[in-house]
Formats: structure tokens, C-alpha cells, sequence
């Protein structure tokens, strides 16, 4: 684990654990670091099964691929599986990253995959920086194949969720969610969606949205903390999904390149596809974190 820090933010980051920030504050006007991201005490990153906290890159797809296949009407094959719907979240936070480069404030990670029995082989770079504008990570991945292969990648945040916390964003639409999270459909928002006005967002239910036309920038406010957190994404990354479950102490904001479900579905591929690389092709994007007094 090491440690970053700067302009009253701190992070904590463990590359050999999925290259995952394990923990991420800021210091509060009153002197009281306030935690931007969910970090239960007592628990540490590992690569058996997704972190319930920090935040981890999302790699080379992001969210669900069911029943472990990959089909962009091009190519098709199966991943290794690593949940009982299939495979979810890609390779990258189950890999250890190497220290690219290093300073007080930031850190370069690389992953490479060279093998496998699917033919992803890619080049994966992650760098995170803290400055007075919050912590940035600047992802991409490289397509080290020798044949065009389709790609996807996002970030996987999870905030702290009190009572009164609100969430506050504005989208086009959604995917429509059947069984299991597996799309039927997509919807259209004449308003910006269910959060554009900032409700409350603990409903003591399930919530899950995979999000189409997001304007890049979402807002968590929690009064009784006297904090909010804003996201902000680059263009690529305008697909997220908003999941909490039932009572849970957090909520995930997750910049994704592409909806829940395009690496085989096909309902959601025509919607919001996965990128399609040429060998040494490249797709880039970022994800903002930053804090400030309410």
C-alpha cells in the first residue's frame, strides 16, 4: 500500500491488489478529514471478488459480460468467468499492476495481459493524481492483439451514503432493466432522469440504472457530513451506472465507455457499443473526484 497526498487530499493505493485506491479523504474546512470514498474499517483490497469500496478501473470492458461472452456482431468468444452471471468487470481488478512511476502526489500503474484463453491481449495504463481540483485517473488500454477486438473500459467508485445523502445528475436515458440486470429495452428522459433534481437517495430498495447521454457531471451532497463530492468524466465516458443495494452505506457513480451488458448483449450493443481496436489501437479516458463544504 502507499500513499499520495496533496491540497488537503489523501490516498491510499494498493497496485498488487488491482491497482485499487483503497481509500481516498479530503480535509474539511473545520480541521476533519471527511472520507470521499466508502472504506469499511478493518477490510483490505484483494482480487477474489469486487471490492465493496475504494474505487478500481474496469478493464478491458466494463460491467457484465453474460455468461462470459463477447460479441460485437464482429467478433465472438468467451472469457474466463468470474461470478455467477459470467464474467463482470473485465480482467483489471483482479490483476496486480506495476509502479510505472511514482511521487508524492501521483503514481503511473501499467497492467499488461499476454495470455489467456480468449484472445484479449492489452496494455493497461492508470494514472492517479491529487491536486487542489481533487484526485484524477486518466485510463487507457491498449490493444496488443494481432487481430481487432472490441473494448471497453470505466471506473468503479463507491461513496459513502448516509440518510440524508442526495444524489443529483442528469441523463437522456437508461437501459431498461429485465432479470438480472439483462436490458429489454432503452428509455428516453424528457427531464434528465430520476436524479436531476437531487432526491434523496437511499430508497431502502435495490437501485440500478445504466445511464445513456449523461452530461458528465454528477453531484453527492450529505448535509448531516456537511460535504459534497462532484464526478466529473471526459466524453468517453458518458455511460454510467448508478447501483446501490437495499440499506446500504454506499452508493456507486461508475463512468463506463459503454452500457451494462455490451459485451453480449446484443440489445445493448446497438444502443452503446464497445470500441472496436485495430492492433495498437487506444482508447483513453478520465474520472474527477473532488470535495467540498455545504
Amino acid at each position: 500500500m502507499m500513499t499520495l497526498a496533496g491540497d488537503g487530499y489523501e490516498a491510499q493505493i494498493a497496485p498488487e491488489a488491482g491497482g485499487t485506491i483503497a481509500a481516498l479523504t479530503w480535509r474539511h474546512p473545520d480541521g476533519v478529514a471527511r472520507p470521499l470514498l466508502h472504506a469499511p474499517a478493518g477490510l483490505a483490497p484483494h482480487r477474489t471478488a469486487p471490492n465493496k469500496f475504494g474505487a478500481w478501473a474496469m478493464l478491458p470492458f466494463a460491467n457484465r459480460a453474460f455468461d462470459s461472452l463477447v460479441d460485437d456482431g464482429e467478433a465472438s468468444f468467451t472469457v474466463p468467468k468470474n461470478d455467477v452471471s459470467g464474467t463482470i468487470h473485465g480482467f483489471g481488478w483482479q490483476s496486480a499492476w506495476e509502479v510505472e512511476d511514482l511521487t508524492g502526489r501521483s503514481v503511473v500503474l501499467v497492467h499488461r495481459r499476454t495470455e489467456g484463453s480468449d484472445p484479449y491481449r492489452y496494455s493497461a495504463r492508470q494514472e492517479i493524481r491529487l491536486d487542489a481540483d481533487g484526485m484524477s485517473v486518466a485510463l487507457s488500454v491498449t490493444n496488443e492483439a494481432e487481430r481487432a477486438l472490441p473494448y471497453g473500459m470505466g471506473l468503479h467508485p463507491w461513496f459513502p451514503c448516509a440518510a440524508d445523502t442526495r444524489l443529483r445528475m442528469q441523463a437522456s436515458g437508461a437501459l431498461i432493466f429485465g432479470d438480472k440486470f439483462r436490458a429489454t429495452g432503452v428509455q428516453d428522459f424528457e427531464s434528465g432522469g430520476p436524479y436531476v433534481s437531487g432526491p434523496v437517495f437511499a430508497t431502502g430498495t435495490e437501485t440500478a440504472w445504466s445511464f445513456l447521454g449523461w452530461t458528465g457531471a454528477a453531484r453527492i451532497e450529505t448535509p448531516s457530513a456537511g460535504l459534497a463530492i462532484t464526478i466529473s468524466a471526459s466524453d468517453s465516458l458518458r455511460c454510467p451506472v448508478v447501483w446501490a443495494p437495499g440499506g446500504a452505506d454506499f452508493l456507486c457513480v461508475e463512468p463506463q465507455s459503454h452500457a451494462a451488458g455490451a459485451p453480449s448483449e446484443a440489445i445493448v450493443r446497438e444502443a452503446s457499443p464497445l470500441a472496436r481496436l485495430q492492433p495498437g489501437e487506444t482508447i483513453h479516458g478520465w474520472v474527477r473526484i473532488a470535495a467540498g463544504p455545504i
